[in-house]
């Protein structure tokens, strides 16, 4: 028998060409039917669309073996699996990847409505088998994909910050893989939310922008800790700032703390990595496009390559960015270096530390607390040189004993600040080391609510 892997026929498991599965009755009476869905789950593993009790599922649940015909897109050579079916899982990471999948098969098939998947039946593959006949030419192989992991990781290796790290990997999207419109989200454990740091190929950055674990493609993969990737567009998974602002605040927050969300409003193609370290979620890679189609399996597995390498030195930039224990720096005279002009009117809100310039929002939470202090102690110290060691140290910051993301917070605040508020300014002096500084005056104002 002309036999082949699964590795083979993964480009049969995009959802472009339905498959056909024969199973049999109890008394050998076989049916025939069209399946949706056949998820690649590892090398010795599929998971199979489980969305009606009908014929095939009562068949199955009588007899688990099973035949699956699948077609590839792109040579049309058939290939039989042939299956032992072993269990069904109706939540967790194998059944929210086949749920986003299913849903983008149905939004481009017209079935929205329709098609619902109830579970995933998981099988053991116990042969692959190539069906005899004459298939069209290999097509040419794709640019090195090697190549550019390799130039990637090469680039994200002689990174010595995390800003550094951030943007090397937007440039590794853009330079070595031709992706266009990407973010990059750091988790808050705190808060259970995700935050972008980094994106390209929007009119405004997002920087700041927040979604909760389970909104979206986004937040299913960081849910999960598992790839979400979707070819067609689906309303299902859709994340748009009109949802979030349909939303009502958090209780006592103040109006206006909602940075935009720099998604494409019409995205036909997205897929979203985890970012995970030492078994801890940190964050999300995401790509999107408004192309269908454009990302397949090998762009999956060369992004979850990529992100097992980028949390690991986000991780390491976390652990190394203490400088040696020193003295803490003496206050300076950055007073007087003011430039005239009118002051800066900064609001902070203690319910939610969010923070107002001349009646902006700015940002909240962690960064905003952090800003606070930066303000407070400027002011009544006339301090301009700080530590990381020092804002771990402070209890009011409430930063989490473990992973607090401190660099990432820094960062988040950094790049706010240069986008939305020039006039105050973060500089990194030296490892754990930064100079805060302000062009001109600033009026505080602290409100409790």
């Amino acid at each position: 028998m002309n036999t082949a892997d699964l590795a083979e026929v993964r480009p049969c498991l995009e959802g472009v060409i339905p498959a056909i599965m024969a199973t049999c009755a109890a008394d050998g009476t076989p049916n025939v039917a069209y399946i949706s869905q056949v998820f690649y789950v590892d090398e010795q593993h599929v998971a199979l669309s489980f969305q009606f009790f009908n014929k095939t599922r009562q068949n199955l649940m009588a007899n688990p073996r099973s035949t699956v015909l699948l077609l590839h897109p792109l040579t049309a050579r058939f290939y039989r699996l042939h299956l032992r079916y072993r269990r069904t899982e109706e939540s967790g990471a194998v059944f929210e990847s086949m749920k986003a999948q299913l849903a983008s098969i149905a939004s481009h098939s017209g079935m929205s409505g329709v098609f619902r998947l109830l579970g995933s039946d998981i099988h053991e593959v116990l042969e692959v088998e190539r069906v005899s006949g004459d298939p069209l030419p290999e097509p040419p192989p794709r640019c090195s994909m090697l190549g550019a992991l390799r130039r990637g990781s090469a680039r994200l290796a002689q990174c010595d910050s995390l800003g550094a790290l951030l943007d090397a990997t937007m440039a590794t999207l853009g330079w070595d893989l031709g992706i266009d419109h990407a973010m990059l989200l750091i988790l808050d454990p705190a808060t259970q939310r995700l935050y972008t740091v980094a994106s390209r190929g929007y009119p405004w950055s997002g920087v700041g922008s927040e979604i909760a674990l389970g909104d979206g493609v986004i937040g299913v993969a960081a849910r999960e800790r598992t790839p979400v990737r979707i070819m067609h567009m689906t309303n299902a998974y859709l994340y748009s700032r009109a949802m979030r602002e349909s939303l009502p605040g958090g209780k006592g927050a103040p109006p206006g703390t909602d940075i935009p969300y720099p998604g494409l409003a019409e995205p036909h193609s997205q897929l979203a990595v985890p970012l995970l370290s030492a078994g801890r979620l940190l964050g999300v890679l995401f790509v999107e496009s408004p192309q269908d189609m454009r990302f397949g399996f090998e762009d999956e597995d060369l992004l979850v390559t990529l992100a097992g390498q980028l949390a690991a030195a986000i991780d390491l930039m976390q652990e190394s960015a203490e400088p040696p224990v020193q003295a803490p720096p003496p206050a300076d005279s950055a007073l007087a270096a003011h430039k005239a002009g009118p002051a800066l009117r900064v609001r902070h809100y203690r319910s939610n530390h969010s923070v107002f310039v001349n009646d902006t929002y700015l940002i909240k939470g962690v960064a905003g607390a952090i800003l606070w202090k930066l303000l407070q102690d400027r002011q009544r110290q006339g301090r301009s040189e700080f530590t990381n060691r020092e804002l771990r140290l402070d209890a009011s910051l409430r930063l989490p004993d473990v992973a607090d993301n401190l660099e990432a917070r820094l960062l988040l605040l950094h790049r706010r600040l240069a986008e939305q508020c020039p006039h105050l300014r973060i500089q990194k002096t030296g490892r754990g080391c930064f100079r805060f500084e302000a062009s001109g005056p600033v009026e505080l104002e602290d409100v409790a609510a």
